[in-house]
C-alpha cells in the first residue's frame, strides 16, 4: 500500500456521503488535514506554479486530447477565456484571453501572442455576460471559496455560453499529491451536480479526464521528488513524464450528462450557461469594462505585494 500518496481511508458513520466523514486508517479526519493547510493555500499555489512554469515551456493546445472539441467550439466563440492555464493552454492561444496568478506563465503566454493578464478566478477582470466560451482546467479545486469561483464563471458567461472545467472526485481518495499541488478539496459527485444547478449551469456532457498516474508508487515518487529534489523533478517532469503523458493520453470518451463516476478520479464537464432575463452588452462595452477590471486587479495585486 502506498503510504504517502495513497494513504488508506475508511468511512465515518455516514459512509461516503461527504468529506466530513472521511478519515484515514489511523483515525485522522481528511477535513482536518485539508483545513490545516488552508491559511497558506494561495501562497502554496502561487509558489508551486511559479516554480513549475519558470522551468517549463509552453505546450501548444493541439497536443492535448481536448483539442478536437475545443478547436471546434473556439471557431464559433469570438470571446474566449481560459482561467489558470499556466503554460498548458487548451484553447487556441491567438484570440483567447488568459487569466493566471503566475507571472512566469503570463510571460510565456504573451510571448506566444496570447492576451494574458494577472487575475484570479474569484475576481475575474471581465464584465457580466461577456464571454462565449470559458475554460478552467484543474482550477476550482485549488480555491478555498469555490462558490465564489462558480459565481464568477456564471457571471462572465453569456447566455448559452459553453463553460468547461475539470475537477478531481471523491474526497475519500485524497492523497499526498493533492496536498503537494495545492488542492483544497475533492468533490463529491452529488455535491458537484448541486453546485452546477445553483449557478445556472446545465451539464451537457462529461468524460474521464486527467494525466495523473494511477499507480500509488508513482504518486509517492512524484511527491518525494517534488519535496526533496525539486530541480531534478522539474527536469524529469518536463523532459520525460509530460511528453510520455501526452503520447499516451487516450481520446476523450464523451457521454451525455454525467458519466458513471464510481472509478473516476477526475472528470471533465461541458456545461451550458442558462439564459438570464437580460444579458445585453456591446462589443465596445466589453472591451472598455475589461480594461477597467484588469487595471483594478493589477492595482490590488501591487498593493498586496507592497504589504508583504
Amino acid at each position: 500500500m502506498s503510504r504517502i500518496a495513497s494513504r488508506e481511508l475508511s468511512q465515518g458513520k455516514h459512509g461516503a456521503a461527504g468529506i466530513a466523514d472521511s478519515v484515514f486508517a489511523d483515525g485522522t479526519p481528511v477535513r482536518s488535514i485539508q483545513e490545516a493547510m488552508r491559511p497558506a493555500i494561495a501562497t502554496v499555489n502561487r509558489d508551486f506554479y511559479d516554480m513549475l512554469w519558470s522551468a517549463s515551456d509552453v505546450t501548444l493546445p493541439h497536443r492535448f486530447n481536448t483539442w478536437p472539441l475545443l478547436s471546434t467550439l473556439a471557431a464559433s466563440a469570438p470571446a474566449r477565456l481560459e482561467i489558470g492555464p499556466g503554460l498548458r493552454p487548451r484553447l487556441p492561444i491567438l484570440g483567447t484571453s488568459f487569466v493566471d496568478i503566475s507571472q512566469p506563465a503570463l510571460s510565456g503566454l504573451k510571448a506566444c501572442g496570447g492576451r494574458a493578464m494577472l487575475g484570479e478566478i474569484t475576481a475575474l477582470p471581465f464584465p457580466d455576460c461577456s464571454v462565449d466560451l470559458v475554460c478552467a482546467f484543474d482550477i476550482v479545486e485549488h480555491i478555498e471559496d469555490d462558490r465564489q469561483a462558480f459565481r464568477e464563471l456564471s457571471r462572465v458567461a453569456k447566455d448559452d455560453a459553453t463553460v468547461i472545467f475539470s475537477v478531481p472526485l471523491h474526497p475519500e481518495r485524497w492523497t499526498g499529491f493533492d496536498a503537494l499541488v495545492g488542492h483544497v478539496r475533492r468533490y463529491n459527485p452529488g455535491e458537484l451536480l448541486a453546485i452546477l444547478g445553483e449557478h445556472a449551469f446545465v451539464l451537457e456532457q462529461s468524460a474521464l479526464f486527467g494525466m495523473q498516474p494511477r499507480s500509488g508508487w508513482l504518486l509517492d515518487f512524484a511527491v518525494w521528488g517534488m519535496t526533496h529534489k525539486r530541480a531534478q523533478a522539474m527536469r524529469w517532469y518536463n523532459g520525460l513524464f509530460l511528453p510520455l503523458g501526452l503520447f499516451l493520453q487516450p481520446r476523450l470518451a464523451w457521454a451525455s450528462g454525467l458519466i458513471d463516476v464510481a472509478n473516476v478520479d477526475e472528470i471533465l464537464l461541458v456545461c451550458r450557461r442558462s439564459r438570464r432575463e437580460t444579458c445585453l452588452m456591446s462589443t465596445e462595452d466589453v472591451g472598455r469594462e475589461s480594461k477597467k477590471a484588469a487595471k483594478r486587479v493589477t492595482e490590488d495585486q501591487m498593493q498586496k505585494d507592497t504589504r508583504i
